[in-house]
């Protein structure tokens, strides 16, 4: 199934290249020799978790599934700790039978022209509320340990003595250790790399005592906009019916429309029983001190053999260790900055998370499969900062399968253009599932920094694979985003310009979208975009659309005032009432190449910013974003304390997670665009200073080994 395979089906592409081998580049004024150790890279920032309390949970999967826990090694005492996959939604009935179809939304001034969005509807309010909650990703499961003390009570978090987990990031296997009424207890636990499930191995007395075991413990769906998508009541509106079968059990999970199996399966005797509606527990009836179990979830009905925990243990192993010798590797550990510890730390661990939470085969939602930011739904606008790090870290087939979203809803978001009198495609914000309606309100349909998306994406992946099949992919996303694109810019006859807007929403998503017009940013990405769709057509050997080239030439200027760029032309009080939320303006030239830039412009803008922005007031991808720009203007020093010196608005958290400022933890675009950031700096950039690791201070002080990376647009 294309789902369960989509991280794994990479592995053999990842494994020649590793025998292959890369170039070794110097990044530094210094020369560095030698190949890089990417095994002693990674194990030095194993995770060595002892907080029993942290909010964020370990995790192991596959990119398509996700399975968090606790202290414990399994999900006993936490919340927070989930079981997530990119199948596992739910959708609860539409209200009074209505349709997301016959939603009217409302119509608004475009330019001298109405136009149909969908924006809140007072007359819909029931419609336009299940829109934006439905379809919801779902909790799929509990599996937790159950602890018993001597008494014969369960045991508490506090109860645990001497609790300590290290997650092995080589193999992919966790091992938690601790004590309950002293009685030493290991857990191992590893996810398996082409399943969506997870091998646990218990061992300690208390398994021989019958003192231990496991409980399964199922959901229903839930409405809240962030959490762990489960709800534990409404125990009655939903259905577990279990199958035992000797040392398995079958569970048949039935929520409304949504069906899914759970196969449990375990290598001692024991005792299986429903422990009340939805809650099962296994409990060891054996001599040994040691046993085994398997848990895997699965969204059709699967009867091959489950695999045995020796098994799950081998594939995980030869599957992380492919990962890590694959792909591009930066090795800091000769500098002589203090700081080289944690940047490599948080290089290594976003590798992990993002490969275990955002190599599936649909977009990731901002959360990744920690918990359900936005109902777990996706948005098209942060694709970028979730997935171009692939690229550039030579492991586009973590990002391929993702990126069908595009061909598969073509001719979809094409209707929705047509509908409100566009050429091409317009792409839309946030979705959840592979539905097409994205929730109603004044932000989701008038944004439109994500149009270009999709050709920087073919952009990026002719550049890893420049071939006649990679153009033949990409040429109708191309052309057709591009049509928009250029259809989309107004042309106002008496000053003789294009204009972008109104209405529209811009990045940092906090203007009036009725009257806004030319957003710095998004002017700079119409040129980009129409530049590169010129450039496929030479490529193709077609003609080139002569719409591109004309609004390329008459499109509005970057809006500059009192020497330097502000958000929007038609913006007041900039950098008084709009200093917060992203700075998108700087990412012109740093996230994007420049086109239409001015340098010394964005030099004094990066300056301002600098001065007077409310970094408490951002988010996690904000600050790869603020490097990228330093770097491209020649101040490495600024790039790196962007990513490491604002320790609460951009903070990496024990297990490598970014939280801080406005955004919602976990934040993985901060993940993405840390990755994206460094391989920049390293490798460099079209037009960068033919320097080792242009991004980088050139003084000695941090000695960068690079392979495998690519350079950014």
């Amino acid at each position: 199934m294309r789902n369960k395979t989509s991280f794994h089906s990479g592995m053999i592409y990842f494994l020649l290249l590793g025998i292959l081998g890369y170039p070794l580049m110097s990044t530094s004024a210094q020369a560095v020799s030698g190949k890089i150790d990417r095994k002693a890279l990674v194990t030095r920032h194993n995770l060595l978790i002892k907080d029993r309390n942290l909010y964020g949970p370990t995790q192991v999967g596959n990119g398509e599934f996700a399975f968090g826990f606790d202290i414990t090694g399994l999900q006993t005492f936490s919340n927070s700790a989930n079981t997530m996959s990119n199948w596992g939604w739910h959708q609860f009935p539409t209200p009074n039978g209505q349709r997301p179809e016959d939603f009217k939304g409302q119509e608004w001034d475009t330019q001298g022209r109405m136009v149909r969005y969908d924006v809140q509807n007072p007359e819909q309010q029931d419609l336009r509320n299940w829109m934006v909650q439905n379809p919801q990703r779902i909790h799929l499961g509990r599996v937790g340990l159950v602890l018993k003390k001597k008494s014969g009570s369960l045991a508490s978090l506090n109860d645990l003595q001497n609790p300590e987990q290290v997650l092995d990031l080589w193999s992919g296997i966790s091992t938690s250790t601790f004590s309950i009424s002293s009685e030493p207890v290991t857990v191992t636990t590893i996810g398996h790399p082409s399943k969506d499930g997870i091998a646990v191995r218990i061992k300690s007395r208390k398994v021989a005592e019958g003192s231990i075991g496991i409980f399964l413990d199922f959901p229903y769906a839930s409405l809240h906009e962030f959490g762990n998508g489960a709800d534990w009541g409404k125990t009655d509106q939903h259905q577990t019916v279990e199958m035992v079968n000797g040392r398995q059990v079958r569970f048949q999970r039935i929520m409304n429309a949504t069906r899914y199996d759970v196969r449990m399966s375990w290598d001692q005797n024991a005792d299986f029983k429903k422990v009340k509606a939805h809650r099962y527990e296994v409990t060891p009836v054996t001599d040994a001190d040691e046993i085994c179990f398997i848990v895997c979830f699965d969204k059709e009905k699967d009867s091959s053999p489950l695999p045995t925990f020796a098994q799950t243990e081998q594939a995980s192993v030869k599957h992380w260790a492919d990962f890590w010798q694959s792909g591009g590797a930066i090795d800091l550990s000769e500098s002589k900055d203090p700081r080289w510890k944690e940047l490599e730390r948080r290089i290594v661990l976003s590798q992990y998370i993002m490969a275990v939470n955002e190599a599936g085969s649909l977009p990731p939602q901002e959360s990744g499969l920690v918990n359900n930011g936005w109902y777990g739904k996706y948005h098209h606008e942060m694709i970028w900062w979730h997935c171009t790090h692939y690229a550039l870290w030579d492991r586009w087939p973590l990002m391929n399968k993702m990126m069908e979203v595009y061909p598969d809803n073509l001719e979809t978001y094409k209707k929705s253009a047509k509908a409100q009198g566009y050429k091409g495609v317009r792409w839309p914000k946030t979705i959840g599932d592979r539905t097409w309606w994205e929730w109603p309100n004044e932000t989701n349909p008038l944004l439109i920094w994500q149009q270009p998306h999709a050709i920087f994406f073919a952009e990026l992946d002719y550049r890893s694979h420049p071939t006649q099949e990679t153009l033949n992919k990409w040429k109708n996303i191309v052309f057709e985003t591009a049509d928009f694109m250029a259809s989309y810019a107004y042309y106002n006859k008496k000053e003789k310009r294009y204009i972008l807007g109104y209405p529209l929403q811009v990045v940092s998503e906090n203007c009036d979208p009725r009257t806004t017009y030319n957003p710095t940013f998004e002017l700079s990405y119409w040129l980009t975009g129409l530049r590169i769709a010129q450039d496929w057509a030479k490529r193709l050997k077609v003609k080139a659309n002569p719409e591109y080239e004309k609004v390329r030439t008459k499109l509005s200027a970057l809006p500059v005032k009192d020497g330097v760029y502000v958000s929007w032309e038609n913006i007041t009080d900039m950098w008084t009432k709009y200093n917060f939320e992203h700075p998108a303006l700087i990412g012109a030239y740093g996230m994007l190449p420049g086109d239409g830039v001015d340098i010394p412009t964005m030099q004094r803008t990066l300056d301002k910013v600098e001065q007077v922005w409310q970094f408490h007031e951002t988010w996690g991808w904000d600050f790869p974003m603020l490097a990228m720009t330093a770097a491209r203007l020649g101040k490495p020093e600024k790039a790196l304390d962007y990513l490491l010196s604002y320790a609460t608005e951009f903070a990496f958290e024990d297990h490598g997670f970014v939280g801080g400022g406005r955004a919602p933890f976990p934040y993985f675009p901060g993940n993405g665009g840390l990755l994206y950031a460094v391989a920049m700096m390293a490798a460099g950039w079209d037009g960068a200073p033919d320097v080792h690791a242009p991004g980088f201070p050139q003084d000695g002080s941090w000695i960068v080994k690079w392979e495998g990376l690519k350079k950014a647009l």
